[in-house]
């Protein structure tokens, strides 16, 4: 199986410095983070890591969801899936990820809401990502739309 690359190059200290990662593997861009803006509200234009698991996170989730809707009879014909993914202040010091909340909604084929909800909570335990990231809650909002 292959290996993904990104590289981040960083200038300055925590609050004053800057950086831009770069998905090197796709070389699909290079994107800007800063601290002030992974900290803040707004993103400012810039990304932060936890904006990088999101897109990891949602992408890797809605493709193990369609392989085990097609293994429960189905067939995907359209998923919408996001993954919100929280930060906060580790009680040990610094920071943590607090929670990731993935929520899906699903047009499917030759399957009932009972058959989606197993295949939906089958792909939250199964998919890479979200074994990668067992220290952190996931919660789940899954439902079928005609």
């Amino acid at each position: 199986m292959p290996t993904r690359t990104a590289r981040t190059a960083w200038n300055g200290s925590l609050q004053e410095g800057s950086g831009q990662v770069e998905l090197s593997s796709s070389k699909v861009g290079t994107y800007d983070v800063s601290f002030p803006k992974r900290s803040a509200e707004e993103a400012g234009g810039a990304t932060s890591p936890e904006e990088l698991i999101a897109a990891a996170h949602s992408s890797c989730y809605a493709m193990q969801l369609s392989a085990l809707i097609a293994e429960e009879g189905g067939t995907p014909q359209a998923l919408d899936v996001t993954a919100d993914v929280s930060l906060g202040p580790d009680p040990d010091g610094g920071f943590r990820l607090t929670g990731i909340k993935l929520t899906v909604r699903g047009e499917v084929e030759g399957l009932d809401e009972a058959g989606f909800q197993k295949a939906a909570e089958g792909a939250k335990a199964g998919c890479p990502v979200s074994k990668a990231l067992t220290g952190v809650e996931i919660t789940l909002d899954a439902a079928l739309e005609s």
